[in-house]
């Protein structure tokens, strides 16, 4: 052999070995000041590498909530709604205020800032973006808090790397936000956990959430929703307020929120804490006015895993199913934007039916259980999605979706 050569094999094998290129790790660090005399947070976005990233083109909204933008780059806001910032060169930072308070159309809050806390989801605080990346570019993100002087603490869905710092990481998107919610101030803390998942349950001093309470019955629940879910959050936080925060419940992402006047079984025996936490789990979403999927399976599984966890006796199921009829006896169709009250109970009728009807033409092998983790695995379920993964987990057509009510 001539010195020097190398066969083909070797050549194959030594290619073989060589490494793939790893992904140009480039750090984006948020850091968030609140400011509670003017009601607002002063957020900045770090790039380490502004060359990594060609431009962010934000989604500011229709309220005017961002203001005071200053950029290490170019920054071009062509309406109120729209702003697109291009990073220098080297390190490069984009600061703004946002606004913290939203009062919803009845005066009552889905956020706010007090003296002495900020309850708000993060999603708001770092608007929505597209994105050029350079290849092979991966952004490392983390988020670091200031509290103004008196707040003692700061909860979030994400994992604590720090001080009131904490590792944003979404494998689904490029641009890694805090999104979720968040609770920053004087507050009252009670941690557990359940399965793989560390627990908070989390409430401003004095705001009279039963956080005990809520942790009792999610660790009720808690196996039985591991075994309809296939995936359980790193992280889950809770938290609450009372008046004048919106009366019910809010899922986002790793977290939920909860009146706290909320009962957390109502007088018709559903959970308003376990439909948020099923959407938690699920993060099923939908498209093509079809709302009813992820609503229905909510509240079907609010009802569903309180059963199977022995908190719901056959005869109350029962009476249950009863209030369900009566609440829905004039929806003709479940499809829509967003499902109201009766088209959800209508929708819960049609789930449990097919349950059945999977269960009786499977012998028992399969149920709804297995539509729904068909679901999980898309992006958006419209209405034709979920009739056919309902008929292959069924083995054939389905009496009950053969139905006036999908149309």
């Amino acid at each position: 052999m001539l010195q020097g050569f190398k066969p083909c094999w070797a050549v194959l094998l030594c290619g073989l070995a060589a490494p793939l290129a790893a992904a140009q790790r480039v750090d984006l660090d948020y850091q968030v000041r609140f400011l509670p005399d003017s009601d607002q947070a002063e957020v900045s976005l770090i790039l380490e590498r502004g060359e990594a990233v060609k431009y962010f083109d934000f989604s500011l909204g229709d309220e005017g909530a961002y203001s005071d933008f200053k950029a290490e780059g170019d920054w071009q806001q062509s309406s109120p709604e729209h702003g697109v910032w291009r990073p220098q060169a080297g390190k490069a930072r984009l600061s703004y205020r946002v606004k913290i308070s939203h009062p919803r159309d009845n005066g009552r809050f889905d956020a706010r800032m007090t003296p002495d806390w900020a309850l708000l989801r993060g999603d708001d605080l770092v608007p929505a973006a597209k994105l050029s990346l350079e290849d092979g570019t991966d952004l490392v993100s983390r988020v670091q808090f200031e509290l103004p002087e008196g707040w003692k603490g700061i909860e979030t869905g994400w994992p604590r790397i720090g001080k009131n710092r904490f590792r944003i990481d979404n494998p689904e998107r490029r641009f890694d936000r805090p999104t979720g919610w968040i609770l920053a101030g004087k507050l009252g803390v009670r941690r557990t956990t359940l399965g793989k998942t560390e627990v908070a349950v989390a409430a401003p001093v004095g705001e009279g959430l039963r956080r005990m309470d809520i942790l009792t019955l999610l660790t009720f629940v808690w196996p039985q929703a591991q075994a309809v879910f296939p995936r359980e959050p790193e992280k889950l936080l809770i938290v609450g307020a009372g008046e004048p925060m919106w009366r019910g419940g809010l899922s986002a992402a790793n977290s939920l929120f909860m009146h706290s006047d909320r009962p957390l079984v109502s007088e018709n025996g559903t959970s308003s804490l376990v439909h948020e936490l099923v959407h938690v789990f699920s993060r099923i979403s939908d498209t093509d006015r079809s709302d009813w999927i992820s609503e229905g399976l909510a509240e079907y599984y609010a009802i569903e895993l309180m059963r199977r966890a022995g908190g719901l006796s056959e005869e109350r199921h029962k009476k249950i199913r009863e209030q369900l009829v009566r609440w829905s006896r004039k929806v003709t169709s479940v499809r829509g934007e967003q499902a109201t009250g009766a088209v959800t109970a209508r929708a819960v009728l049609l789930l449990q039916d097919l349950d059945a009807e999977i269960r009786k033409g499977t012998g028992g092998e399969r149920s709804l259980d297995d539509v729904t983790r068909g679901l999980m695995r898309l992006k958006k379920a419209s209405t034709d999605d979920f009739v056919q993964i309902s008929e292959n987990v069924l083995g054939g057509p389905s009496q009950v979706l053969d139905s006036r009510l999908l149309r």
